[in-house]
């Protein structure tokens, strides 16, 4: 029975065949052609090329099923019947009946797929079936002569697909169209339903219009959620997947280099898909391949599957390279921000292409341009609700909700605190969204107004931040910080934190004063984090140290002066020094006088102050250095505590450290300074200076109180006490009792003074008040002006001055010379000197003694001595006074031989030198009966001599032999003992 040919296969046979005939060639190339096809091409392609037409046969809602009976694979699909176009397609490796409408299928090739698993494929349907044969075309080509040369060659291979037969048939019940394949013998049929089941899922979601697979017993189905979610539901689980599904229309340009039916096909469309998990959480690729719609062999290392139009080589395993593609590439890269749009913002970055190796030449276009698009679109979301673009958008490297809270309306595009987080680290990386880290946190809130709460909120959230990252301890140091008086000031250093809890909070006293620098944090502000950064607590030491402080204090006085109300400041700085130590400073706050104005707290003294006692009156009050604290004021404050700020009851005494000048705040202190230095250069300017002020302002009459008040001061005490003491200097030289400095008086008890000085009257003072003032204890010379003193006391003819006073006064006039604690050069000399008898003789006529056997040849009344001959400096005298030395003068000749011996020799000098305790000289004596020397006015009796060459001589006398021998062995004190034992060998008994 011959089956009805309701597709007109026989003409289509009949053309084939006469094509192969009159050009084996044509022959040739057909089954080239379809082998390629079949060995690569559409290898491995079956059920996706069967699902695709049946896809494009259904349109929508369509149904495949795919099952194995008596031998054959058969795949069943709803949809439009097959048509005579549609026989004409299979049959044609170049044509398509799907020209219009956007169908999937483009070139009628995808039915060759079959040829994996068959020989004998057939298509039935609703309206008709037609099947191919391998057997049936090598017969008819065997019957062509010139094809038939060439299917020897090729061992008896054809092309299957060219030759269609009618065939009767029918679908199954409720399908439209049945692809039956006679499987060959090598097909593994368990392996081939296995990979089918394994692209069923993927074939669902590449297929719009299918929607339900079936294979053998097992069954897909895709269930569309809404236009972006739809679910595959399979035999053992549901895949979720999210979508974006964008169209248009290809630009004659981009169609302009495909082939002519190609360029009908002017629609794109694109689908991004990525799948789900049960809550909904996107789970991004690693790797996959493009879909056009189906698999190709482009690889893809995007995190969403892209199922596009995009034009594909024939066997539609690679991207054409066309402007086509380009464009299509485009579009997609174009939608994706679209499919990020749709995910829950929590977990957006997942769909980011990290930075990597691209997998192909389409996947390196895609993900540059997928990245592009992301980075300007608008689908991040920031702190402040909205969407923002990676390149407009900022992250926190350090983060905290609390923190993004408070930055949401500070910093443009912050995103949300989520975002911070190390899981979207290279997401935002690759995105070029700009990390802030501490510094730029700091450069977004400075200059920020706000109020202190927000603030002290700022640092709690900045805190762990600190403790997390050791550099941005650093950064942190420049936060803005709010501070009482209403200011916020940058930078964290020398802000000074109050305490709350205090009562009262230290701070707060100085907190609402106007004192420029001061940076006081606001109380609702004071956080941890800030004494961290290098603020100080605000305690009332920390207060008095602050520098801006100081300078208000140092300009209170200027300040009430010019209508400032300054008393605020008083009373603040007054409860501060309550609570600690007081500052050099302090001396400077202006306090109110009885005067009614305002003067420095160390220029006023307590209403009772026990100093306005000994003060002159015009040097206190309105026009005076010194004013008196207001009354009402003073009550209100503790009296130790004025003191402490420097408000005077008695001598105040000021200490300087180091200094490296004299202070010009006390009198004549250059003087004293230059005579110190002078004294002692090699260790000035001294460690430290100390002076009782004031003194200067002390009444005339005033000085015994003084100096009462001054001994009852430990301070002033250890004042006048210091070594080269400034206030002792001048006390003695300016202070007055009975009318005279005190360095003009001696006390009564220092009769070694009798006759230089009168003993000081009767002032009401003790000895320790006497000396405390620099009354004369003891023959001493300080400086010049002691040594010009006393020089002008022993000239004196009305002062009575007895021998050994002078002797030892020019003594000390002497030393003070050597030691250079004086410089002849800067005293005047004196017009008269006092000579050994006592007598006040001009210097024109005195000469020094300083060979003291020539005292016997000169007059008393003309020579001036001091002390003994071993210690007295007589050239040093001679230069003070400017008087010639009496050897100078007078040139002497010993008169007569004598006899010379040696000292041992000399009858009772080693027993007398013995029982002394000295020494026996070891030269000689020359003894003489008589001993004389002559001058130029004649000859002298002497009872020893010592010529210019050293030798020595002397008088067969106690006397003489007894100074002789006291200055040969250099014990002049011992020479009034040897003349004793010299005269007397008994005196033994005396001296004992």
């Amino acid at each position: 029975m011959t089956e009805p040919d309701v597709f007109g296969a026989a003409e289509l046979r009949q053309a084939v065949l006469q094509s192969w005939e009159a050009s084996p060639t044509r022959f040739r190339e057909d089954a080239n052609a379809e082998e390629d096809l079949r060995l690569g091409g559409y290898r491995e392609r079956l059920l996706v090329e069967l699902a695709q037409n049946a896809a494009d046969a259904a349109g929508s809602c369509g149904v495949l099923r795919v099952e194995v009976r008596d031998g054959e694979l058969r795949v069943a699909n709803t949809g439009a019947p097959l048509t005579a176009e549609g026989v004409a397609a299979l049959a044609s490796l170049r044509a398509s009946a799907k020209r219009e409408g956007g169908s999937v299928g483009r070139f009628g090739v995808g039915f060759a797929a079959v040829l994996a698993v068959s020989d004998e494929p057939s298509v039935v349907s609703t309206t008709g079936g037609v099947a191919f044969s391998a057997a049936r075309t090598r017969d008819a080509v065997a019957q062509l002569p010139g094809p038939a040369e060439e299917l020897a060659k090729r061992s008896g291979e054809v092309p299957v697909l060219r030759l269609p037969w009618p065939t009767t048939g029918e679908p199954p019940a409720g399908y439209d169209t049945e692809v039956r394949l006679p499987l060959r013998a090598d097909v593994d049929v368990d392996a081939l339903l296995a990979e089918f089941t394994g692209q069923a899922p993927d074939l669902l979601l590449a297929l719009p219009a299918l929607t339900e697979i079936r294979i053998g017993e097992q069954a897909w189905r895709r269930e569309d959620l809404d236009a972006d979610r739809l679910v595959v539901h399979g035999p053992f689980r549901s895949d979720r997947w999210l979508v974006h599904r964008a169209s248009g229309r290809l630009s004659e340009a981009a169609l302009a280099g495909l082939g002519v039916e190609a360029r009908h096909a002017a629609e794109w469309r694109v689908t991004w898909a990525v799948p789900l998990d049960d809550e909904g959480v996107p789970i991004a690729l690693a790797e996959d391949v493009l879909h056009a719609p189906t698999p190709t062999e482009e690889r893809l290392s995007l995190p969403a599957r892209l199922l596009a139009s995009v034009p594909v080589e024939p066997d539609r395993r690679r991207v054409a390279a066309s402007a086509a593609a380009d464009a299509v590439l485009t579009y997609a890269a174009e939608c994706y921000p679209a499919l990020v749009g749709k995910v829950d913002p929590a977990h957006r970055t997942s769909l980011v292409p990290l930075a990597g190796f691209p997998l192909s030449d389409v996947d390196d276009k895609l993900r540059q341009g997928v990245t592009d698009r992301l980075r300007v679109a608008a689908w991040l979301p920031a702190a402040s609700g909205k969407l923002v673009a990676p390149l407009e958008s900022k992250v926190l490297e350090h983060v905290s909700p609390e923190l993004v809270e408070l930055l949401a309306d500070v910093v443009p595009g912050l995103l949300e605190a989520d975002l911070s987080d190390t899981r979207h680290r290279r997401s935002l990386h690759v995105l070029e969204v700009r990390r802030l880290a501490a510094a730029e946190i700091v450069e977004a809130v400075t200059g920020l107004e706000r109020p202190p709460e927000w603030w002290y909120r700022l640092y709690d959230a900045l805190a762990p931040v600190e403790g997390a990252d050791p550099a941005a301890r650093e950064e942190f140091t420049a936060l803005p910080v709010p501070l009482a008086d209403g200011r916020t000031v940058s930078g964290v250093r020398d802000v000074l934190l109050s305490r709350p809890g205090a009562d009262p909070d230290p701070a707060a006293l100085l907190s609402t004063l106007d004192i420029s620098g001061l940076r006081i944090a606001h109380p609702d502000a004071t956080h941890p984090l800030l004494e961290k950064l290098g603020a100080h607590p605000a305690g009332p030491t920390e207060l008095l140290d602050a520098p801006p402080l100081e300078d208000a204090v140092r300009r209170s006085v200027a300040d009430a002066r010019s209508g400032v109300d300054v008393r605020p400041l008083a009373e603040a700085v007054l409860q501060l020094v309550a609570s600690t130590q007081p500052r050099d400073w302090i001396g400077a706050l202006a306090l109110p006088d009885a005067d009614g104005d305002f003067r420095r707290a160390d220029e006023l003294l307590l209403p009772d102050a026990a100093l306005l006692d000994v003060l002159d009156e015009e040097y206190v009050g309105e026009d005076g250095p010194l004013g008196v604290l207001d009354e009402d004021f003073a009550a209100e404050w503790p009296a130790d505590l004025l003191r402490a700020i420097g408000v005077l009851n008695g001598f105040a005494v000021r200490v300087e450290e180091d200094p490296v000048e004299p202070d010009e705040g006390f009198p004549d202190v250059h003087l004293w300074w230059a005579e110190q230095e002078a004294a002692q250069p090699e260790s000035w300017p001294p460690p430290r200076f100390v002076g009782i002020r004031d003194l200067d302002l002390v009444a005339d009459d005033g000085w015994p109180a003084a100096l009462r008040l001054l001994a009852r001061s430990p301070d002033a005490l250890r004042a006048l006490r210091e070594p080269g003491s400034y206030s002792a200097w001048w006390i003695e030289r300016y202070a007055l009792l009975a009318g005279a400095p005190p360095r003009s008086w001696r006390l009564p008890e220092a009769e070694e003074l009798a006759g230089l000085y009168d003993p000081v009257p009767d002032v009401g003072l003790d000895a320790q008040h006497l000396e405390l003032a620099g009354v004369r204890g003891e023959l001493r010379i300080a400086d010049t002006d002691d040594a010009a003193d006393i020089l002008e006391r022993l000239g004196d003819p009305d002062r009575t001055v007895r021998a050994g006073t002078a002797l030892r006064a020019h003594q000390a006039l002497a030393d003070a010379v050597a030691s250079r604690t004086i410089d002849p050069a800067e005293i005047d000399p004196p017009e008269t000197v006092r000579s050994v008898s006592g007598a006040v003789v001009s210097t024109g006529r005195a000469v020094v003694l300083d060979e003291p056997w020539m005292l016997s040849v000169l007059e008393a009344p003309l020579v001036v001595a001091g002390g003994s001959p071993d210690q007295f400096d007589a050239e040093a005298l001679a230069e003070l006074l400017d008087l010639p030395l009496a050897s100078e003068e007078n040139t002497m000749q010993v008169v007569g031989e004598g006899r010379t011996q040696s000292w041992p020799e000399v009858g009772r000098v080693p027993a007398s030198c013995e029982l002394l305790g000295i020494p026996v000289p070891t030269g000689e004596v020359t003894l003489h009966d008589g001993l004389r020397v002559r001058s130029s006015s004649g000859e002298h009796r002497v009872h020893w001599w010592v010529t210019s060459t050293g030798a020595v001589h002397a008088e067969r006398t106690p006397d003489g032999l007894a100074r002789a021998l006291a200055w040969a062995a250099g014990a002049w004190h011992e020479r009034f003992a040897l003349t004793a034992l010299l005269a007397d060998p008994e005196a033994t008994t005396l001296l004992r």
